[in-house]
């Protein structure tokens, strides 16, 4: 019961004010009255199904999907690559991507969207993603295009 009323609050606070990272909405939670956890707040972000959108000054800020600009994929996962990938590796068929903390879901939700060639998937955590790579080969095309979303 808790969850439904939790979700309402949140609808309400990112109509009323841009929210930028999981740690500002939880913070806006637990001053409602809401006991949560980041990762409580980073499940509640993926099963209402926000997104994050440029705002102003290169900020980026959450939002309802019917309320998001018409942004193709590609252009939403290339801007939160620039603003919030730290770092890349891999082993095997896995890129791991680091990311700022709280930002991990978004960039891997984006990753998912765009339905690139060879990704099959990807595992976000807080401020780390899995993405699984299909076949192994493809995995240093996989870190190039990253590479070359970002400039760099």
């Amino acid at each position: 019961m808790v969850k439904p009323i939790r979700h309402k609050k949140i609808i309400e606070i990112i109509r009323s004010r841009q929210v930028e990272t999981q740690y500002q909405l939880a913070r806006e939670l637990k001053e409602a009255g809401f006991d949560v956890t980041q990762a409580t707040v980073s499940r509640d972000i993926k099963e209402l199904g926000l997104v994050k959108v440029p705002g102003e000054n290169n900020n980026s800020h959450y939002t309802l999907p019917d309320r998001a600009p018409d942004l193709n994929w590609e252009d939403r996962l290339k801007r939160l690559l620039i603003s919030s990938v730290q770092g890349l590796d891999c082993s095997e068929n896995l890129v791991v991507v680091k990311t700022l903390p709280g930002e991990a879901q978004g960039v891997a939700s984006a990753i998912d969207q765009a339905k690139m060639p060879n990704i099959i998937g990807t595992v976000a955590g807080d401020d780390t993603i899995l993405v699984v790579v299909k076949p192994k080969s493809a995995v240093s095309e996989v870190i190039g295009r990253f590479r070359k979303l970002t400039g760099g």
